[in-house]
């Protein structure tokens, strides 16, 4: 039999027709990811498949590092690319170039998935948010130094509070190296600490000319920034990671720089309403003091001080005669009484007794001797008489 092949022969046989078809050099082919394999070595591995097929492809990764968005399984997309014969295992399968999430583009797809983590993650969370502050000493503005959105952000804010000292930290608002110079520049204002607000942005353009404000190197650093950060990125419509994250959205950079400080045309008419209501209390508060010196100028004992001393002498002259009255009442009822007590004591005192010719008996100690019983023959004795005491000696019992 002639015309025997190897079966890497026929293989490569294969391979050569399927690559000199050229409808299938650049082919779009729609269907929904499964069995998706991403390999250390950066390539992505999955099969296409729909309702009645199925279709291996590849995507290298060479063209994995321009993917936006990151495959899943159960996804929809459109997968570009060549097809073609692997030829060691003999199969046909799409050698993707790009990758385009059905329906939407990559860069929206991008924008969901890194949206959806970054939420999960817990960076959106509004108890993360710093409050700015209210009279901001130097502002940090992290932009590009040509746009026209720096310009208008300088002039509002000279003309709103020229108080603040402005910092321009210029980057790149756009292409590969965009976002790590965003990121940077955010991290070295806070390392540094260069100002006590921040504010990050660009002017308007497409989703293209502002994802690098969608880029998770630029979240996390806002993120971390310990200096309030506002975000300002395109016109109100524009939505970006960034804005999520930051402590305050601004819808432009015109609207940043009016949200980072207060007007000066506002804190004037403030401040004079201020001095107003102060001069008006200071006033009130004359008037009442003036009122009261009135009030109290007007009382006699102000106008004649010595009719006062009078008044007080007159009191205290019938005070004292209630008080030397009082005393003569008190000292005349405390006499009476001494008078009817000393009374009643002499009536009773033993001398009374004596001077009618009785005498008290007492052993030596002083103790009175009541019956004859009490004494002894030979026993001491006292005998008190109305004028005198002597002593003597029991004869017999």
């Amino acid at each position: 039999m002639e015309n025997i092949l190897t079966v890497t022969q026929l293989n490569n046989l294969i391979k050569a027709a399927f690559d000199n078809v050229p409808a299938l050099q650049n082919v779009c082919v729609r269907g929904e990811i499964s069995n998706y394999k991403l390999y250390p070595s950066g390539h992505h591995y999955f099969t296409l498949k729909d309702a009645e097929g199925s279709l291996k492809c590849v995507l290298f990764k060479g063209s994995a590092l321009s993917l936006r968005f990151r495959p899943q399984n159960g996804m929809s997309i459109l997968a570009v690319g060549r097809v073609s014969v692997y030829p060691r295992d003999g199969v046909y399968q799409l050698y993707c170039t790009r990758l385009i999430p059905d329906g939407a583009g990559d860069l929206q797809a991008a924008f969901e998935q890194l949206k959806q983590r970054l939420w999960q993650e817990g960076l959106f969370d509004p108890a993360h948010k710093k409050p700015l502050p209210a009279f901001p000493h130097r502002i940090g503005i992290v932009t590009s130094p040509a746009g026209a959105a720096v310009h208008d952000m300088l002039r509002i804010l000279g003309k709103r509070y020229p108080l603040s000292k402005l910092i321009l930290l210029p980057v790149r608002v756009q292409g590969e190296e965009a976002a790590g110079e965003i990121a940077r520049a955010i991290t070295y204002a806070n390392r540094e600490r260069l100002c006590e607000l921040l504010i990050v942005g660009r002017g308007g353009g497409s989703m293209e000319d502002l994802w690098a404000f969608n880029e998770e190197p630029v979240a996390r650093a806002v993120y971390a920034s310990e200096i309030p950060v506002i975000s300002a990125v395109g016109h109100e419509p524009d939505v970006t990671i960034s804005d999520f994250v930051a402590d305050l959205r601004a819808a432009t950079p015109s609207n940043a720089a009016e949200l980072a400080v207060p007007d000066q045309a506002e804190l004037r008419a403030r401040l004079e309403a201020l001095r107003k209501q102060m001069a008006a209390a200071l006033q009130r508060r004359a008037q009442q003091a003036r009122g009261r010196l009135e009030a109290l100028a007007s009382r006699p004992v102000l106008k004649d001080p010595q009719r006062l001393v009078l008044d007080r002498r007159l009191r205290l002259d019938r005070l004292t005669e209630r008080l030397a009255a009082v005393q003569s009442a008190a000292l005349s009822a405390r006499r009476t009484r001494l008078t009817r007590l000393a009374a009643g004591l002499d009536a009773m005192s033993p001398l009374k007794v004596l001077a009618r010719g009785y005498a008290v008996v007492s052993d030596e100690s002083g103790t009175l001797v009541q019956e004859a019983a009490a004494v002894k023959a030979g026993q001491k004795i006292r005998i008190t008489f109305r004028d005198d005491t002597v002593p003597a000696v029991i004869a017999e019992q």
